[in-house]
This record gives C-alpha cells, structure tokens and sequence, in this order.
C-alpha cells in the first residue's frame, strides 16, 4: 500500500491535471461560439452569391464560363485532381484529425494523378512523415479562419484549374453536424456543376439584367462563390476542432474526478490506519511500563 506521502504527491499532480483540462475545455467552448458567429455574420453575403449564380444558370440553357468545363476528353486515369485538406493544427482532439486524414489517404490511392494542398499543422506533419508531397501547405493557422485567407486558397485553386495544371478539385473538411455528430465530408470544388445550384421552388418572376452579360456576371461570381464554400469548410473544421477536443476534455475531467475520489479515499483509509497505529504503540508503551 502506497504511504500517505506518496498518495498525497498523486492527488496534487491529478488536481494539476483537472486544472488543465477544466481549462482548455472552456477556452475550446470559448472558440466554438467565436467561430460560429463569425460564420453567421458573414454567410448572408456568401448565400446571396450563390442565390444569384444559381438564377443566371436557370436563366441559360448551356453552362456558364470556364469554371464549368468537365473536361471530358481527358481519362480518368490521367486527370489530375487536386485535394484541398483541412485538418488541426494541435492534437487532444480525440479522433478528429485521424478521421480525416485517414479519409485523404483513402482518396489519395484512388488516384494516381493528385496534387495535395493542406490547411492545418497536423496534416503537415501527418503528410511529411510519410513522404507524400504536398504542392501547398498554406501556412495559415486553421484555429484562426478568415475570409481573406479562404479568397488567397480560392484564387490558387482557381488559378490552377483554369491553367490546365488541375482537372479537379476536393475539399476534404469535417463537418459538425450536432455536438454529438462530426462526419469527415468530401466536397467537389471544380468544375462546378449545374445540379449545385438548384433553382427555388416557384420559380421567380422578377425581370433580373445582368451587365454586360450574364457570363461575365458568372465569371466575377464564382471566385466569390469558392471562397465562401472554403471559408465555410474551414469554420467547420474549426468548430469540429473545438467541439472534439471539448468531448476529449470534459471526459479527461470527469476520469480526474473519479481517481480523485479514489485517491482521497485512500488518504483517509492511510491516515486513519497511521492514527491507529500510533495509538496501538503508545497504549503498548504504556503497557509495558507499568
């Protein structure tokens, strides 16, 4: 049995422990809020974007623009397809980068023509390790998403799309689906497809003019289109981040709690049992000097 000194060495380094994870259990909630009125703050705009590709498309019979070019002529099995990953940037997560990442290898071995672009340290290192290249590491922390960085990944992705460089492109994000559900979700980027921007039911009978034309209109919108899906798939990585890594906190706390407990009544049972045996020596003393 562990002396009352050993036991109480224990309990300060568990009290440490649950200090620690008390914290960072509310600093995660703390972010969790931040990102998600930031993203409500600015969603408006982005879906308005979308609202108006999606009417100039109902609008026009044949696609719209480069950004829809599907580029059949070209093999399956010579596309070049670039993955946009968006992982962590710090572990005590839980699952939540392996979950990811071991849905990027999954499609990586698909294909034999990908270029890798990754948002988040974890990926970086997950990646390096095991020497797959990655064409673009965007040193952007992903615990800080913002719409100018998610317009700086748009346009590199965008610009390599229409030189030739990339027939396609995925987005590979987690998505929070409620506190208790985070599904790992691949998301195509480009080309883009008409079925993505479903007309609203009823239709709409307003008289809209799109100058000069409604191409040039599409091609000014799509760059904005990109950044917000980009900017939206990070924010819910980061929430996703932040909700798992609340989960792996709070279940830290509570198992801090029950050995805590343990612990404590361990102290009591050793102390008592050292009062016990004091007492037992100084009546046998006693005893034996009468």
């Amino acid at each position: 049995m562990a002396s009352i000194k050993e036991i109480r060495t224990h309990i300060k380094s568990v009290e440490q422990t649950l200090k620690i994870t008390n914290a960072m259990y509310l600093i995660a909630s703390s972010n969790l809020r931040k990102a998600r009125k930031q993203l409500n703050q600015v969603r408006p705009y982005f879906d308005r974007v979308q609202e108006t590709m999606a009417d100039i498309l109902r609008r026009s019979e044949a696609e719209q623009g480069r950004f829809f070019d599907k580029r059949p002529r070209i093999p399956a099995e010579e596309r070049k397809v670039g993955y946009l990953i968006i992982t962590g940037d710090k572990g005590l997560a839980g699952a939540y980068n392996h979950n990811i990442l071991k849905v990027a290898e999954g499609m990586l071995a698909q294909t034999p023509c990908h270029s890798l672009f990754v948002i988040g340290q974890m990926g970086r290192v997950y990646f390096g390790e095991r020497g797959i290249p990655v064409v673009e590491d965007f040193h952007y922390p992903a615990q800080d998403p913002t719409v100018y960085r998610a317009r700086n990944v748009s346009q590199l992705i965008a610009e390599l799309f229409l030189s030739g460089e990339l027939d396609e492109v995925y987005l590979l994000y987690t998505n929070l689906i409620n506190s208790f559900r985070m599904e790992p979700t691949v998301c195509k980027l480009l080309p883009l497809d008409r079925d993505a921007f479903p007309a609203e039911d009823g239709g709409d009978s307003r008289t809209v003019t799109y100058l000069p034309d409604r191409s040039t209109v599409m091609e000014q919108l799509v760059p904005h289109y990109l950044s917000g899906v980009i900017f939206g798939a990070m924010v819910d990585s980061f929430c996703s981040e932040q909700n798992a890594r609340m989960t792996a906190m709070k279940t830290s706390t509570d198992n801090a709690k029950e050995i805590l407990k343990g612990l404590n009544l361990s102290y009591n049972r050793a102390r008592q049992g050292a009062i016990t045996q004091e007492i037992t020596e100084i009546v046998g003393g006693a005893a034996a000097a009468k």
